[in-house]
């Protein structure tokens, strides 16, 4: 059973909480007060019932900033009967961890009880940190509950993620955003409710869209305009578009050169030139450029793309890039971004022609499929007398001697004969 706080606690708790930010004053404590995620833990769902009846397994809950994971671990922490440990990736590490797992066998042999650890930003942890976890995970001691806004599948070890089940939180909507912010202004205790607070429908509108799904931001947001909002007469503080505005400053970009966000937006840049649209990839382009992204990164990609893509439709094309690469090397930031977009705008309006690369493709499955097939003996260079008595050579036609019919002859081993990787657009 979870030990009652003493009066001392409890009021030292609630001076805590007061100077705390509105973001994590309104931390959901119930499934009643929390938002989105449907999927994931809506009524009558896996994890829903495993958490209501205290039958908890090991998980990883994934996905962007502010989307509930610790929030949900707090709900967790609230509802389960065993007891929680918690810690941050970043400010702790093996040695922390020992601790808890001494007391984890202090729990289970005095109290029966087993322990959940929500570990924060797990992604943070080394293979060593990682590897430590094991034994009591798979003894069951410790129930491990972990949260990272990195793709598990890059960032967590492969035994400890086949220990864990995944659970994907998506960024949250308009909507989950609308009623969080109406709840912190209507919560007397925790929100904003004891001031008199009014937004008006523009505010509220860039308020929600500039959080990019983003329920941390939002509060914090909220908490700043409001303190900037004025009065009226009646003591109603209205906050406005400009209070909106000033509290925003601007929408951070999210990219995490390391993660997962870094080949998104990679991709969606490669796509939208593939598709012949340089408005995509002018915009997908200054995504990565106002993130800090290598400038170099990018110009590979576009010498990649030159020969990938657009290929034998315009040869010209890996000039072009090698040029932008070259230019980028010489130039630097922030200049170098001119080269770039020059660059991005030729590619994208090239004409595609992904034979070559097709061509690749086909033959690699070939070499890969089948057995190391002996080189025609037509084709072989006889260096040797030895290699003369074995044919090595013997019927090979110099092409330029002939006309293509006369010339023709066999270029592939035996077995493959016949087979076509370059097929040329018509």
């Amino acid at each position: 059973m979870k030990k009652e706080k003493s009066l001392f606690e409890h009021k030292m708790e609630n001076d805590m909480r007061r100077e705390a930010p509105l973001a994590d004053r309104m931390r959901s404590r119930t499934f009643d007060e929390f938002f989105g995620q449907e999927k994931i833990v809506g009524p009558g769902t896996l994890l829903r019932r495993a958490i209501e009846n205290d039958e908890l397994f090991s998980i990883i809950f994934w996905g962007p900033p502010g989307s509930g994971k610790t929030t949900l671990a707090r709900v967790i922490a609230e509802l389960t009967k065993s007891h929680f440990e918690q810690m941050s990736a970043v400010t702790s590490g093996i040695g922390d961890l020992r601790k808890v797992i001494e007391e984890a066998e202090k729990q289970r042999s005095f109290h029966n009880e087993r322990t959940i650890l929500f570990v924060d930003e797990i992604h943070r942890w080394n293979k060593a940190q990682q590897d430590a976890f094991l034994s009591v995970v798979e003894s069951g001691l410790i129930t491990l509950i972990g949260a990272t806004t990195e793709n598990p599948s890059f960032e967590v070890i492969a035994p400890l993620l086949s220990r864990t089940r995944v659970f994907v939180l998506e960024r949250l909507g308009v909507s989950e955003l609308s009623k969080i912010v109406k709840q912190a202004l209507k919560d007397k205790v925790r929100g904003l409710g004891k001031e008199k607070i009014q937004i008006v429908a523009k505010a509220m509108d860039l308020l929600l869209e500039a959080s990019n799904g983003d329920a941390r931001t939002v509060l914090n947001a909220l908490e700043i305009a409001s303190k900037a909002a004025r009065k009226d007469k009646q003591g109603i503080k209205h906050i406005s578009l400009v209070d909106v505005e000033d509290a925003l400053q601007h929408k951070a970009l999210q990219y995490d050169k390391k993660g997962e966000e870094h080949y998104n937006v990679i991709s969606a840049f490669i796509k939208s030139m593939r598709g012949s649209n340089p408005d995509g990839a002018l915009y997908w382009l200054n995504r990565m450029v106002e993130a800090g992204e290598d400038p170099e990164f990018i110009a590979r990609r576009m010498v990649i793309f030159a020969s990938e893509d657009v290929g034998m439709a315009d040869p010209g094309a890996l000039r072009i890039a090698l040029d932008v690469f070259n230019a980028v090397r010489v130039i630097g930031y922030p200049e170098c971004q001119i080269n770039l977009a020059h660059g991005v705008v030729y590619l994208a309006n090239a004409p595609k022609d992904n034979s070559a690369y097709k061509g690749l493709l086909e033959a690699k499955k070939d070499v890969q499929d089948s057995m190391n097939e002996p080189v025609p003996l037509h084709l072989r260079n006889a260096v040797t007398d030895l290699m003369k008595d074995l044919k090595y050579g013997e019927g090979y036609k110099y092409s330029h001697d002939f006309t293509p019919e006369e010339g023709e002859q066999d270029y592939l081993p035996e077995k493959l004969r016949g087979k076509k990787y370059y097929k040329p657009r018509k």
